[in-house]
């Protein structure tokens, strides 16, 4: 059983406390007690916080997207982007991520077996999508039936198309026996779509419902893309327990969400990415005409959803091959909020919502030793997150994963 103490740095420990200096215990990959026993790692002058977690990450969309969408690109490179992509994120001191769509389960495996350096992975397998609605990125010739057939199995499978009820129990059933822990759905356009506008609603009450009662007999919940009202009242109404994005989100339907307990993961780094680099994520300008005022928009429904009470987690959405500065969406948020509730929304909030309450985000015994180390103090500097040469020393359950003091 391995022991060691982690001695002298200033602990700031996911719950929104102020920070102490404290030493801490691991044993057996947990954190057992402040102090503890064991051989000394000597963290002097460092900030340790919890392992980071993004709730909103796309690992399987790390190549070029519009070549990768057109089938341009050979599965021995997807595969070295996504893997590139999956150490990237450890070394930005994230070491839990929920994948919400483009990745299938032989990635989570091949990970958690450590074959390939990369964060704890939860997935959602394929979004499910309506036909023709966000998500579907074939060529308007081509019948809706291929789409499923560019799915790499074991590897990429961004997204499933239902034409009704019946099928969308069919397609979630199928995402379950591949591995997803939790569910997607679209129930709006979106800003990298190529069918559809982001006012546009997709999926019936009823049938989104359908995914909320599948998830539910697995004891685990659906989350969903959303970007207007119209779209999220129907998704609350069907009992999701998670909206992304939430762009237009206003007062009543900020309420209702409260009311349900149904948490918002708002994606500011990728609106940054979208505006200020369009073409290095693979896209062209036209992507770019369909995010602008969309980053101002966002930034109301934050405070509206704040000042709503609802749990406000925390995701980065970042796509193509720049996924290397994950933290940048800390960075983005402490300029809303402030670096600590940035902090607590990446480690605390999000740990909840992903259903890891207690075992990961946070500092405490009994927890995963999900540790970082940053060479400075994030919560007075948050320009420190976007940097991951900041992030000098990573543990994941435990083991050190990143060490560069």
């Amino acid at each position: 059983m391995e022991r060691f103490q982690v001695v002298g740095a200033t602990v700031v420990d996911g719950s929104g406390r102020d920070p102490v200096d404290v030493d801490v215990g691991i044993e057996d990959g947990r954190i057992t007690q402040h102090g503890g026993s064991g051989e000394r790692l000597d963290a002097t002058g460092l900030t340790m916080t919890p392992g980071l977690i993004d709730a909103h990450v796309h690992l399987g969309l790390s190549s070029p997207i519009q070549p990768q969408f057109s089938f341009r690109i050979s599965t021995a490179e997807l595969a070295a982007d996504i893997f590139a992509a999956a150490g990237a994120t450890l070394d930005a001191g994230f070491t839990t991520v929920r994948d919400t769509g483009g990745v299938d389960g032989g990635l989570v495996t091949t990970i958690a077996k450590g074959k390939v350096r990369g964060p704890r992975v939860l997935s959602c397998g394929p979004v499910q999508c309506q036909i023709g609605g966000h998500g579907y990125y074939g060529a308007e010739w081509e019948p809706t039936e291929l789409w499923s057939s560019h799915h790499l199995p074991g590897l990429c499978a961004l997204s499933t198309m239902s034409g009704n009820a019946d099928e969308l129990r069919h397609n979630v059933r199928e995402a379950f026996r591949r591995g997803a822990s939790f569910l997607k759905l679209c129930v709006t356009g979106g800003v990298v779509g190529a069918h559809d506008r982001l006012t546009d609603t997709q999926f019936t009450v009823e049938e989104i419902a359908v995914a909320v009662q599948e998830a539910a007999a697995r004891g685990t919940y659906v989350t969903v893309h959303a970007h207007n009202n119209d779209g999220i009242r129907n998704a609350v109404e069907a009992g999701v327990r998670c909206v992304e994005h939430g762009t237009d989100l206003d007062e009543a339907t900020a309420t209702l969400m409260a009311t349900h307990d149904v948490a918002l993961v708002p994606t500011f780094a990728v609106v940054e990415q979208l505006l200020h680099d369009t073409a290095g994520a693979g896209l062209d300008a036209s992507t770019r005409d369909r995010v602008l005022g969309v980053r101002e928009r966002m930034t109301e429904a934050l405070a509206v959803a704040k000042e709503a009470g609802v749990r406000i987690g925390l995701g980065s959405d970042l796509i193509g091959p720049a996924q290397d500065r994950r933290g940048e969406e800390l960075r983005l948020r402490a300029k809303l909020e402030t670096p600590m509730d940035a902090l607590v929304a990446a480690t605390k909030t999000n740990a909840e919502i992903l259903g890891l309450s207690g075992q990961v985000g946070v500092i405490a015994p009994g927890a995963q030793a999900d540790l970082v180390l940053w060479n400075g103090n994030p919560v007075e500097d948050p320009e420190l997150f976007a940097d991951p040469a900041n992030a000098v020393l990573v543990l994941k359950a435990g083991r050190i994963v990143k060490d560069i003091r």
